[in-house]
């Protein structure tokens, strides 16, 4: 994957098994969002093919929430552009809600949101659709203690059930929760070693 002259993405493989959360590391500007985005369609590689199986949720870093709607209005908004049953969005959401512990939040409008809370809201939305895999850049920026550690009580409950997580993280104590670290360095992915 190329930016003008400049080679963000070259020979970078990579295969997410199922039930596995897999972290993703590298320097600022090493091209991880960019995997990312050609990962889940939001950019066309270059050269290479990307192949896809299941539904995808992504969760981009800079929440993607539209701030003139409350939180439900956000889900049912998510839940049209999915395509989702009235019955079924609202029980995921309802599900979503009390697992990230923001519930109370439903009625607010976005704007008057904290900026956790906000970040909470787009890692629901992500979530909605119960995809099998889960690509998320940093999506717990912004994350109090305790909903961090919920996070990751959830993303085992979700790893339990079959779905693939990947996600960009920099937080060392994150490879306590994770089953594989692959490092992005020129262009490439290698696998890095678990700081237990």
């Amino acid at each position: 994957m190329a930016f003008g002259k400049r080679m963000v993405l070259r020979a970078a493989d990579l295969e997410l098994g199922r039930g596995l959360r897999v972290g993703l590391v590298g320097e600022n500007g090493a091209g991880k969002s960019t995997l990312l985005k050609v990962l889940v369609g939001l950019l066309q590689p270059t050269a290479g093919s990307v192949e896809r199986r299941g539904r995808i949720g992504y969760c981009p870093q800079e929440p993607l929430i539209v701030d003139g709607l409350t939180v439900d209005e956000n889900f049912q908004f998510f839940a049209a552009t999915y395509g989702l049953s009235d019955e079924l969005w609202q029980a995921q959401a309802a599900f979503l809600l009390e697992s990230l512990h923001f519930a109370s939040d439903r009625h607010k409008p976005v704007s008057l949101l904290s900026g956790g809370t906000a970040q909470k809201l787009n890692l629901a939305l992500s979530l909605l659709h119960d995809p099998d895999i889960l690509v998320l850049d940093e999506p717990y920026s912004g994350f109090d203690w305790a909903t961090y550690q919920r996070f990751w009580e959830l993303a085992q409950t979700l790893c339990a059930a079959g779905k693939s997580i990947l996600i960009v993280s920099h937080l060392i104590y994150d490879h306590s929760e994770l089953d594989r670290v692959l490092s992005l360095r020129d262009g490439q992915l290698f696998e890095a070693e678990l700081a237990r």
